[in-house]
């Protein structure tokens, strides 16, 4: 792999640490912090026994979300169903990426007493002191990627990153003749998701023909912030190739190089997420989004949504859920978004529901204290 790096810089091998290759937080086991070194979780037994039901929180399931970008609909949409499926009251509230809004949000919560909750955060360490309040007050507290929380949801983030680098490495390979200009828009100020740049970095570098002329991560996580990103390197480099990462900025990115004429049919633009307007440009003739890495979001938005109903009920749930990596394409979308629309139906197929998410460890609210509060990965070596 050449490199001509215009703009950005690559993430530090380090940051892969904080996936749970080294603890961060101390070395206490349970109690008020929690779990705080990594250690591995078994499959989950659905057959565990059963704690008290009685937490004294309401029948409230909320969802306290970063933005309104199509990903998090998707969790928003799931949780919503699971909700109205196990009667449980449900309000969502949006932080429209501020800090400052989710911390208030959350305290909104907390003094409602809800009884499980779900979040995406801003910024995780302004969120985490209130998020372990809650979870020491027995609620139900799902979060998605960072700790702390009773079950945190994660992908495998080096093979999610993988899966998608190489696909856009045989496309270079079939339709390129091993030539291709680079962009990663990449999300590595999130040191969580990290690892899945690392992965494309990694497939590159044994491609020698081919350059990342760019790699860099938006301002926002936003269609906007992936617009404005790839009209700044246009300037620098109008001959783009590839362009990967998540599909909100790709989307964007896509959407620049329409508007300066600079998109081709034989371009592979493909991101994370398997969000709705990436997957409808998955059966457009001729659009350069080739592949959408589906993580599943209506369907695990429902699994946390019915976990939270188990956890106020005194039944065990996961500790860690994974969301296996999918690569969409024009020949299978069509059943994957019928399996969006229908999250329940999935969740009531163990053998379907087993394509989507992976499941570990187990707890109750008899075990309350021994949250999850080190940042969690299957990945993670011990």
């Amino acid at each position: 792999m050449k490199r001509r790096a215009l703009l950005g810089s690559f993430a530090s091998a380090a940051s892969l640490a904080l996936l749970g290759l080294v603890p961060t937080r101390g070395l206490g086991q349970g109690g008020l912090d929690g779990l705080t070194v990594a250690v591995p979780f078994g499959r989950f037994d659905p057959r565990a026994p059963h704690c008290s039901s009685n937490t004294g929180l309401s029948r409230t399931l909320a969802f306290v979300r970063d933005n309104d970008r199509d990903f998090i609909n998707g969790v928003d949409y799931g949780l919503s169903l699971a909700a109205a499926d196990r009667q449980l009251d449900y309000v969502s509230m949006n932080a429209d990426n501020s800090a400052e809004s989710m911390v208030e949000h959350l305290r909104e919560m907390q003094a409602r007493q809800v009884g499980g909750l779900v979040t995406a955060p801003v910024d995780p360490m302004k969120s985490a002191p209130i998020l372990q309040e809650l979870l020491r007050a027995g609620t139900y507290v799902g979060t998605i990627v960072p700790p702390p929380a009773t079950t945190i949801l994660n992908a495998p983030q080096y093979l999610t990153g993988k899966v998608l680098a190489e696909a856009a490495a045989a496309h270079i390979r079939d339709t390129m003749q091993g030539r291709a200009n680079v962009v990663l828009l990449t999300h590595d100020s999130m040191q969580f998701l990290s690892p899945r740049f690392a992965a494309m970095r990694d497939v590159f570098r044994e491609m020698p023909e081919v350059a990342i002329v760019a790699d860099i991560s938006p301002v926002t996580v936003t269609e906007k912030g992936g617009y404005d990103t790839m009209t700044n390197i246009l300037i620098a480099e109008p001959q783009i190739d590839v362009v990967l990462g998540a599909d909100t900025v790709v989307l964007g990115a896509l959407a620049a190089l329409r508007d300066t004429g600079m998109a081709r049919p034989d371009q592979f633009v493909g991101g994370i997420d398997g969000e709705r307007e990436a997957v409808a440009e998955l059966s457009q003739p001729d659009s350069p989004y080739k592949t959408s890495i589906s993580l599943a979001s209506a369907i695990f938005g429902y699994a946390m949504g019915q976990h939270a109903a188990d956890w106020i009920e005194g039944k065990s749930i996961p500790k860690a859920i994974d969301v296996l990596p999918f690569a969409l394409t024009a020949e299978n979308v069509e059943a994957y978004r019928a399996d969006m629309a229908d999250p329940a139906k999935v969740y009531a197929d163990q053998a379907r529901l087993a394509s989507y998410l992976a499941m570990y460890g187990n707890t109750c609210i008899g075990t309350k204290d021994e949250y999850v509060n080190f940042p969690w990965s299957s990945e993670t070596r011990f």
